[in-house]
């Protein structure tokens, strides 16, 4: 695997490295000892899945407030995505401020959310999964976001008709948090 950082502290880009032959390839999707060697967290105490039927379908901004913060593994098997984080950790030097990744099943690049990190996606093609690895069990009641199109934020999603939750779309703009 490789690990590349993104501008946003403790958030890591990782690239596969299959092993190809003439049946195909393989590569490791996971690795404990290669995230606890970077300081992330290795724990994995809950996996999800999100299908997505129609390209356009914008999910989130959404974190888990304290102290039941998740980091997560992020990955696109099915489809593609484009992949938004966004700093919400106060007094961090990235506080506001957000990545975005394309995801998708041909490379099956990943992405590393830490703790403290707001996380959404907008699928780019029909028929799309999302898998996560989280490191703690939900938290009811510990579900917040931030809106998607909030200005301070001024995340660049793709063009496109979003399909957008009820819920998401009543988000809170991040000074109203």
């Amino acid at each position: 695997m490789i690990f590349t950082e993104t501008p946003l502290t403790g958030a890591w880009v990782i690239e596969l490295e299959p092993l190809r032959d003439e049946r195909g390839w393989f590569a490791r999707t996971f690795d404990a000892a290669e995230f606890r060697a970077r300081g992330l967290d290795d724990r994995v105490v809950q996996e999800s899945i999100s299908y997505n039927a129609r390209a356009g379908t914008l999910r989130g901004l959404h974190y888990q407030a304290s102290p039941h913060e998740e980091a997560k593994l992020v990955r696109c098997p099915r489809g593609a995505i484009l992949d938004v984080i966004v700093d919400l950790r106060e007094g961090a030097p990235g506080y506001g401020r957000w990545f975005s990744v394309e995801l998708d099943a041909r490379d099956g690049r990943m992405l590393y959310v830490p703790e403290g990190l707001a996380h959404g996606f907008q699928t780019l093609v029909d028929d799309t999964e999302v898998h996560y690895r989280i490191n703690r069990e939900y938290a009811p009641g510990h579900g917040r976001g931030v809106r998607w199109d909030d200005p301070v934020l001024g995340v660049e999603w793709p063009d496109a008709e979003r399909i957008i939750s009820r819920r998401d779309r009543r988000l809170p703009l991040l000074d109203d948090r």
